[in-house]
């Protein structure tokens, strides 16, 4: 299916920041654009901040002059619905509201063209439910752009059940000669961004709660070890603590009270406080000029120690601990290899071992736990790590069996290795690995639900929410395995269903044990 053609009309109803996005985008890609608000002004005030957009991105040489002023005079501002009858494309960017919404489509299905597309920017509303009543359903899709649209690359074709596959490949096409990365989606809560995205700001919430660290702590680790652009308590206070736990309770509902979706009695309460975030000047974090600066924990200086040892188990495959490996390798350790473990010792495997201290990448299961099961009181557990060789700084939970000389003999060793150690406390699966864990099991139940494919998942990950990865690639990367075991132990520690494995994870890891992956 072809883009629309250069030159077509795109009507953009809305001129608030997301319209004025998406009329740059299009104007700027050779469409004559048309906006319409029915707020008095709006309208013009948004050709007029496009403009000065133009004019600044010329500036900086990011825009060519010969390309800026033909692109603003595409621009124009309409009084009414009734000058959009030429549109090609309608796009809707209005106030979230189903019935608005409703009311908007159906007028303008009684202007323009039979062969129009009507598009909706909605980030959460049913596109099965804003079509329903219109004479032609068929030709309304969702097209949800991501802010700052000029910016953000994603674009989320929506497919309502009514929606014409001609239409969708339509949009595809015209948001790829946007320059954008189309993903095609299926109408359902959150989509794939809002609904994917929701383990990120709830397992955080959830750490905190239970004192696992403070929100400094864990945005460090998330962004330190994790390889997160922003940690979840920053990127919350930047989104805006009313709006992020609107769309939380918004998925919640949508799917009838799934517990993997419930909603933080914490982020609650700092709504019920007025505390926004950056809005206003108080979230997780205070703002202005006399806020004070946010520090992570940092453990002090440890003694290196002399010895570490790596012990694997004789019937695994490639170990867990072989990025780490190579890291303590890189800062001069001679890493001795004990004999393959088997039977009962299986349970000390893999694991790095230095003065008494058994080190092992968490498996979903606190230290305290794991220590118990093995019958070694010195365990010390280390949370995932997005890039083992560039990551500057690990974090560590102790059992609380484990003495303080084995403690800091492993504080040591990874300080020495060049991390900066943060300790967070003995919460099971710590804060990278139950995270990714839990992204990589929302994205596998919203392929298995046929909401969109395995490839749409990780673009829309990586290039809505800037993931450094896509959640299902993660997967691919640390083993399917591993994701299900960490599920499975938080299962167990939590007694709840939020920590149900996808049934596709189950699948996959049943056809092929030792080789399970998403991507080829």
């Amino acid at each position: 299916m072809r883009a629309l053609a250069k030159g077509s009309v795109v009507a953009v109803i809305g001129g608030g920041a997301m319209g004025r996005g998406i009329a740059q985008v299009a104007a700027s890609s050779g469409h004559e654009v048309r906006i319409f608000d029915t707020r008095p002004d709006a309208a013009a005030d948004a050709v007029d901040a496009i403009g000065k957009v133009f004019a600044t991105l010329v500036g900086k040489g990011r825009m060519d002059a010969a390309q800026a002023g033909p692109a603003r005079e595409r621009l124009r501002a309409v009084a009414s619905l009734a000058e959009l009858k030429d549109a090609a494309l309608a796009v809707e960017a209005i106030v979230e509201n189903l019935e608005a919404k409703r009311r908007l489509f159906a007028e303008l299905e009684g202007i323009v063209d039979a062969g129009c597309i009507l598009a909706t920017n909605t980030s959460s509303i049913s596109v099965t439910a804003i079509a329903a009543g219109l004479r032609h359903p068929e030709r309304l899709v969702g097209m949800h752009f991501f802010n700052p649209v000029p910016l953000m690359a994603l674009v989320e074709v929506v497919s309502g059940l009514a929606t014409d596959r001609e239409v969708a490949a339509t949009v595809y096409a015209t948001a790829q000669d946007w320059g954008k990365d189309p993903v095609h989606a299926k109408s359902s809560p959150g989509f794939i961004v809002n609904r994917v995205a929701r383990p990120f700001y709830a397992e955080a919430l959830r750490l905190l709660q239970e004192n696992a660290a403070d929100a400094p702590t864990l945005d460090a680790v998330m962004r330190d070890c994790g390889g997160f652009r922003m940690g979840p308590f920053e990127l919350m206070d930047l989104i805006g603590h009313d709006v992020n736990f609107s769309v939380t309770q918004s998925v919640h509902a949508a799917y009838f009270g799934d517990q993997r979706f419930t909603p933080s009695v914490l982020q609650q309460e700092m709504v019920n406080a007025g505390f926004l975030g950056r809005k206003s000047g108080r979230g997780f974090y205070r703002y202005g000029e006399d806020a004070p600066q946010a520090v992570a924990q940092t453990e002090p200086h440890a003694v290196r120690p002399h010895t570490v040892g790596i012990s694997v188990a004789r019937e695994a495959g490639p170990s867990v601990l072989a990025p780490m490996e190579a890291r303590l390798l890189a800062a001069g350790f001679t890493v001795t290899h004990r004999e393959p473990l088997q039977g009962a010792e299986m349970h000390e495997a893999p694991a790095f071992h230095t003065n008494g201290a058994a080190i092992f990448l968490t498996d979903g299961r606190s230290a305290t736990e794991r220590a118990a099961a093995n019958d070694h009181p010195n365990t010390v557990v280390y949370d995932l790590l997005f890039d083992h060789a560039k990551a500057t700084r690990i974090a560590l939970a102790r059992a609380d069996q484990c003495g303080e000389e084995a403690y800091q003999a492993a504080v040591g060793l990874f300080q020495a290795a060049g991390f900066a150690v943060t300790r967070l406390d003995d919460i099971p699966g710590m804060a990278v690995m139950r995270t990714v864990a839990m992204l990589a099991n929302e994205a596998a139940d919203v392929v298995h639900q046929g909401v969109c494919s395995a490839a749409a998942v990780d673009i829309a990950m990586r290039k809505g929410v800037n993931y450094p990865r896509g959640p299902l690639a993660w997967a691919d990367a640390i083993g399917l395995h591993q994701v299900v075991t960490v599920l499975d132990k938080l299962a167990l520690a939590y007694g709840e269903d939020r920590y149900r494995v996808s049934p596709l994870l189950r699948r996959k890891l049943a056809a092929n044990p030792n080789g399970a992956r998403f991507h080829a």
